[in-house]
């Protein structure tokens, strides 16, 4: 999901459960025989697809078979888990480590498509099956990494990996799955184990059941209004959309607004009735905490608690300490660091803003002789938009006639990518997908050969997660000789009628975003599967895609696609002019909204078990939270609340503060693309070839430095955003830079 912190913006990235244990493995030979003569299978999902590069046959796959091959792909996972543990020869990194590696296909696809589709296209039968299997295959994760006899083997492999004549890559595997069974567990004693798989178990129940919630408060919160008039401000597709989805409720004559999972609503920076949009912002801020059925406080609370005592049985006093170890920030200390240095001058600059938009409400309250009234949370996009038109000269409405969908997809995302790395595109309409509104195409090399087959899903729908997110259906691995299959998903609001579908400057650059993410899965070119693509520390794997974001207004870019949908004419370039030095614009909103959320999931994740808030006690303590942190400014809200916040009950528990810790690596990434010349194919091949193709086969910050050539600069993020902070540290880590 994308973060507008910055114009240029952050993105999360969605994994599916047990990405580090279920890997793509050898299916069985009768499986394979089967595929390959295009004999028909009674569950397509027990068998690799005899599709293109294993493309998932959707068309093929009812929702009733996802179960039986999970109940089948786990049987057969733990078979081989056995033979492994159980193997009478001496452990090897053959026996043991690969075998590992290869085990798991069945589970992989299973797991792999029903947590892509719960996330991409719900239906009551899926979302039913999420919520059946999730503390089945907690269980059935912990069953493999609890198990003494195969950890014994890989701890006889870890000590003694330097003298077994192994490759570094393969001396990090080992590495890397030892220190995953300890965090798992694995040297608890017995009863230690049996209180982690409670844990585990129903942390996962409640982990399917908050994301079914925020899903069912997104739908159950959109709101009705009942004239055309009210929603003045809005233009003609937008108002026909809401009347389309008004009337597909029965609400024939009115008007729906459907919500995004954030706190922010994009519709606020248009309507122009004030009570219409404190209606909006008010249904939005009070998903999850309104005493219904999809209220989620006590399973905040609950998991929160869970996810401590988890902490301390592994011998951690917090969550927050359990996380970061692995991380590459490694300390409470460093995270708070970065996060309070930025905090006060974020919120300033905020308050700064505030007051000119306070000011532009007064003179145009006085123009029509009526009294004044203080700037809220609702107000906010509406009057920046007026500041921006005042102080730029343009707005919104101006630019997305320029901002096509499919022409910013094809003629800018895809082209950038032609110009930096070679590649090209093939849209392809002979494959399944699950959705119509999704697009396939092939991706090929420079020299034709083929690199991976990519899926865009770009269109909102009640049926589909909010935010923005990348997945993989078939990771990269050259153990497995498999290329990859990778998907984008953006929440884009689809005109109504076939109109065209006209993008915002934020939606623009979340679709840079997005691809760089995918550019991460499909440029992987490591071994073994645990370490492909994306599996890389969680503050680091933003960066690269934040990268891609610089080339959605790099000049030559933008004039391929930046044309008007109906004449073709190019974007003039004095309005070009405008975009670009508006790109501090209301950069004190941004900041403050992201780093508000950041800390929030800080001091969740870092309060000990004996504090932990009980149901009633969650708002309240949001609310002091930011307000000790400095974010006492209540028109700029976080971008997500706790009842919503999907980020930390899920991968991002104690790991949001990942954007702009990426953000800084980004920020010197694309100092060094500019210094060296910018969109240039030696420069894209020097960043794939040393980063994006290495996935996680090495420490982050090493594939950092290899290709920028100094340690991390917190000075560049700074500039960009319009941050002064004295005393800052420009030198060293991030870990470094963020202190006092």
């Amino acid at each position: 999901m994308r973060i507008p912190f910055v114009l240029a913006a952050t993105v999360a990235l969605a994994a599916p459960v047990l990405a580090q244990t279920v890997a793509p493995a050898t299916a069985p030979a009768s499986a394979v025989a089967s595929a390959a003569t295009g004999a028909p299978s009674a569950n397509l999902l027990l068998a690799p697809s005899p599709l293109p590069l294993q493309y998932p046959p959707f068309d093929r796959i009812p929702d009733a078979d996802i179960g039986p091959a999970l109940d089948q792909g786990m049987a057969e996972q733990l078979a081989e888990v056995a033979a492994i543990a159980d193997n009478p020869a001496a452990p090897t990194f053959d026996n043991t480590i690969v075998a590992l590696e290869r085990g798991g296909r069945t589970l992989g696809r299973a797991t792999t498509l029903l947590m892509s589709l719960t996330g991409a296209d719900a239906n009551p039968a899926r979302l039913k099956l999420q919520a059946d299997y999730a503390t089945r295959l907690a269980a059935h994760r912990d069953a493999i990494q609890l198990n003494p006899r195969l950890f014994a083997r890989i701890e006889a492999l870890y000590q003694r990996r330097a003298a077994l004549g192994l490759g570094a890559q393969e001396q990090r595997l080992i590495e890397r799955q030892y220190q995953q069974f300890l965090r798992a567990g694995a040297k608890l004693d017995e009863d230690g184990k049996a209180r982690m798989k409670a844990i585990n178990a129903e942390m996962a129940q409640l982990g399917a059941r908050f994301n079914q919630n925020v899903l069912a408060e997104v739908n159950d919160s959109a709101v009705v209004v009942d004239s055309l008039e009210e929603l003045k401000g809005l233009d003609e597709e937008q108002v026909s959309a809401a009347a389309a989805a008004a009337k597909a409720r029965g609400l024939d004559g009115k008007y729906l607004i459907a919500l995004l999972n954030t706190t922010g609503q994009p519709v606020l920076a248009q309507l122009e009735n004030r009570a219409l949009r404190q209606r909006v912002y008010e249904a939005s801020v009070a998903r999850g905490s309104r005493g219904n059925a999809f209220d989620n406080t006590a399973l905040v609370s609950r998991v929160v608690t869970l996810r401590a005592e988890r902490a301390q049985l592994l011998g951690f006093a917090t969550h927050a300490d359990f996380v970061l170890k692995d991380e590459t920030a490694k300390t409470q200390q460093a995270v708070n660091g970065m996060l309070r240095q930025l905090a006060p001058s974020a919120v300033g600059a905020a308050r700064r803003e505030g007051a000119e938009l306070q000011a532009v409400i007064d003179r145009e309250q006085a123009a029509r002789h009526q009294p004044s009234f203080k700037l809220a949370a609702w107000d906010w996009s509406f009057y920046s938009e007026k500041l921006r038109a005042e102080k730029y000269g343009f707005d919104e409405s101006q630019l997305k006639p320029y901002l096509e969908m499919r022409n910013v997809l094809e003629n800018g995302v895809f082209y950038a990518a032609g110009q930096l790395y070679g590649l090209k595109f093939k849209e392809r309409r002979d494959l399944p997908v699950y959705h119509p509104d999704v697009l396939v195409y092939d991706v090929f090399n420079a020299d034709g050969s083929q690199l991976a087959i990519f899926l865009a899903d770009l269109y909102a729908r009640p049926s589909k997660r909010g935010g923005a997110w990348m997945n993989a259906y078939v990771d990269q691995s050259g153990l497995m000789n498999q290329k990859p299959v990778v998907a984008n998903h953006l929440n884009i609001p689809k005109p109504a009628d076939g109109k065209p579908t006209l993008l915002t400057w934020d939606e623009v650059t979340t679709l840079f975003h997005e691809f760089g993410h995918a550019l991460h899965g499909m440029f992987s070119n490591v071994k073994y599967p645990s370490m492909a693509g994306t599996k890389v520390p969680r503050d680091f794997v933003e960066y690269p895609s934040q990268v891609n974001e610089m080339w959605a207004d790099w000049p030559s870019v933008l004039a391929n696609y930046a044309k008007h949908y109906k004449t073709g004419e190019p974007m003039p370039r004095a309005l070009l002019d405008k975009v670009l030095a508006a790109k501090q614009f209301n950069q004190g909103f941004a900041s403050t909204e992201y780093l508000s959320a950041a800390s929030l999931d800080q001091r969740w994740h870092q309060l000990p078990l004996d504090r932990i808030p009980a149901a009633d006690g969650v708002m309240a303590f949001e609310a002091q939270a930011l307000r000790e942190e400095g974010y006492d400014y209540d028109a700029v809200p976080p971008r997500y609340r706790t009842p919503y916040f999907s980020h930390i009950m899920g991968g991002y528990a104690a790991g949001y503060y990942a954007y702009v810790w990426s953000e800084v690596l980004d920020a010197n990434t694309v100092q060094w693309f500019k210094a060296n010349g910018g969109l240039k194919r030696e420069l894209g091949d020097t960043f794939r070839a040393k980063l994006l193709s290495q996935g996680g086969s090495q420490d982050a910050l090493t594939l950092f430095r290899g290709v920028v050539g100094h340690e991390p600069q917190i000075q560049p993020l700074l500039e960009r955003r319009g941050l002064v902070i004295e005393k800052t540290r420009t030198a060293g880590s991030p870990q470094q830079a963020a202190q006092p």
